[in-house]
């Protein structure tokens, strides 16, 4: 006779790790693209923004379920049916296999609250002295951050632009402040390394 406990199990459990994976996406790509300098991968996934909600409710849904049929399964004893029963379920149709895969959707769903704790900090540079009319201090508006992690990511690439002295992008307000020396530095180089990074500035040079 054929153990009742579901054998979606593994399907179930590969659906919500993926749907938990895409709702992160947007945030995971960020750190991704300082590890392997691949910048413009990010803008590719920001779409997905707007679909996270339902994509965490797919995820819990579709786990929960799995979980259900998991927990209202009951081996049937041989002496009950008078056949054999295996003895061991499927190592992919356990219990513990669902519970490995829960904490890692969990991880994943998680990401966009912790995951900035993983980016370099942008810590200021020592100030060299020129004159105080070259040092230059100018804002923007950035469109396309998704969560902390696209901060730190811009914070990071700007840095690394000669010149640069300190950079402070907040995701809430959508905005970067960046000061720099305008004889090493222009202000459509600071632009250019923001765009570089997958987001978009929607106070180009040109309309200020």
């Amino acid at each position: 006779m054929k153990q009742p406990a579901s054998t979606s199990t593994k399907s179930l459990a590969g659906t919500g790790l993926l749907a938990a994976l895409a709702a992160s996406l947007c945030c995971i790509t960020p750190l991704l693209a300082i590890v392997g300098g691949l910048g413009g991968v990010v803008s590719t996934f920001s779409w997905l923004e707007p679909l996270r909600p339902y994509l965490v409710a797919l995820t819990l849904g579709v786990l929960g379920f799995a979980w259900y049929q998991q927990l209202r399964h009951r081996p049937a004893a041989a002496a009950d049916c008078g056949c054999t029963v295996p003895a061991k379920p499927s190592p992919m149709q356990s219990r513990g296999f669902l519970g490995v895969i829960t904490a890692l959707a969990g991880l994943l769903l998680a990401f966009p609250y912790y995951g900035a704790q993983f980016y370099p900090s942008a810590t200021p540079k020592p100030v060299v002295a020129i004159s105080a009319a070259l040092w230059q201090t100018s804002s923007y508006r950035i469109g396309g951050m998704t969560c902390e992690a696209c901060a730190r990511h811009v914070e990071h690439d700007v840095q690394q632009l000669p010149g640069v002295q300190s950079v402070q992008v907040s995701y809430e307000r959508g905005t970067a402040q960046v000061r720099f020396n305008a004889a090493v530095t222009s202000v459509a180089q600071v632009e250019q390394a923001i765009i570089g990074t997958g987001y978009s500035v929607l106070n180009p040079t040109s309309s200020r």
